[in-house]
């Protein structure tokens, strides 16, 4: 990959892999800020609350069905005018959503919009390995992880706090201004790196038939499937523990476990990327187990939620780190399937909690959680040749 800078570089371009972190931070505050002004957008547009939370699902529904196709069919374009094109998309559709009174035009401007996601999700990993030599890519990573949890745990919130202020007309406007720095940032500072030659690319099918692939595909959508069953129905789990007053509390604390956790990840992954899974899935079981015993002990619980956070805060980057490993030169297609995986199951884990709250109840969480991170942990531990291999990844790719 050539580049109009000299990239990749030994040092870790701060500046620049900031600009990955806030193109995560607003993709995901573009998903689930609907979520904080279901009220206000169900009034405004005479619609249900149930209807208008639909905002969420087609945003997800845009990844999960074009990540795959789009990046597939423009590898070749260079990774710059491809991430500006997908932040514009954003930039222009969250600005439409918030002029428009038409639900069904902003059905399909939310999906339009989740397609940008998809893209920037897709080559974001990639773009930012391709800045650094080998020996930081996985602290690159960790730096452009950061904006996810920050959105995870704030976003919500925040965007009821704006609403209250502004309408929620005013916060897409406000998400479409930071898209908008963030155009003007890519362009004045990040590289243009080059996408493969046509006659250097691989199919889809290829790629996910490399050795390790569909191991670390597995251990996404089990890992992702098992943190959704309980993330997703917070609220009810809370309301269980006594804690419903506290879900700002508790999502900030979830928050800055998650962000001690990329941390943590930052500082180990390039020499134990594989003991961290191992140990982290471990963990994460723990913390599913250590909720489920204790949910009638305020402070447990607490504990019981930093651990999970912690646990769980650096999955994103290590998986992401992982499947570009194996990936050999196809980084972006190998990030693209990661993309569709997960935003599967984040919705699978959301129907399936549904289901288990309704039919069982709230503890069935917490043993579905351990089976499906125990099965992840089988998985890893099986995978030490392709995959999650033993060792230094540097001494292996």
């Amino acid at each position: 990959m050539n580049s109009i800078n000299t990239f990749p570089t030994e040092h870790l371009p701060i500046g620049k892999l900031l600009a990955f972190t806030l193109a995560g931070f607003i993709t995901i505050m573009t998903e689930i800020i609907p979520a904080g002004l279901l009220p206000l957008i169900s009034k405004d547009l005479g619609i249900s609350e149930s209807l208008a939370g639909q905002l969420i699902s087609v945003y997800a529904l845009g990844s999960v069905v074009t990540a795959i196709p789009i990046v597939s069919a423009t590898r070749s374009w260079s990774r710059k005018s491809l991430f500006l094109l997908a932040i514009s998309g954003l930039f222009i559709f969250n600005s439409l959503t918030a002029i428009s009174s038409n639900y069904i035009v902003i059905l399909f401007l939310r999906f339009l919009a989740g397609m940008s996601a998809g893209v920037i999700w897709g080559i974001l990993a990639g773009y930012a390995r391709n800045m650094v030599s080998g020996n930081l890519q996985g602290r690159a990573m960790a730096i452009v992880g950061v904006g996810q949890p920050i959105a995870l745990c704030m976003g919500v919130p925040i965007a009821t706090w704006l609403g209250s202020m502004f309408g929620w007309r005013g916060v897409f406007f406000m998400i479409s201004s930071l898209a908008l720095c963030l155009i003007i940032w890519v362009q004045t500072n990040l590289p243009n790196i080059q996408g493969q030659f046509v006659d250097k690319r691989t199919s889809v099918k290829e790629v996910f038939y490399y050795p390790g692939i569909r191991s670390i595909l597995a251990v996404i959508f089990l890992w992702i499937f098992a943190h959704n069953i309980l993330y997703t129905f917070i609220a009810p789990y809370l309301i269980s523990v006594h804690l419903n007053e506290s879900l700002d509390f508790i999502l900030l604390v979830f928050g800055l476990s998650s962000i001690l956790g990329i941390w943590i990840t930052g500082i180990f992954i390039d020499k134990v990327l594989r003991k961290l899974v191992l140990i982290n899935l471990l963990g994460f079981a723990f913390a599913a187990i250590f909720m489920g015993l204790f949910s009638g002990h305020t402070l447990m619980v607490i504990i019981g939620i930093a651990l999970w956070g912690v646990t769980f805060g650096g999955a994103p980057t290590l998986l992401q780190t992982a499947i570009a490993d194996t990936s050999r030169n196809n980084v972006d297609i190998a990030q693209s399937m990661l993309v569709t995986v997960f935003n599967l199951a984040v919705a699978g884990g959301g129907i399936t909690g549904g289901i288990l709250l309704k039919e069982i109840g709230i503890s069935s969480f917490f043993v579905s959680m351990t089976f499906l991170s125990l099965i992840g942990l089988f998985i890893v531990f099986l995978a030490n040749k392709n995959g999650f291999k033993s060792g230094s990844r540097l001494s292996i790719e």
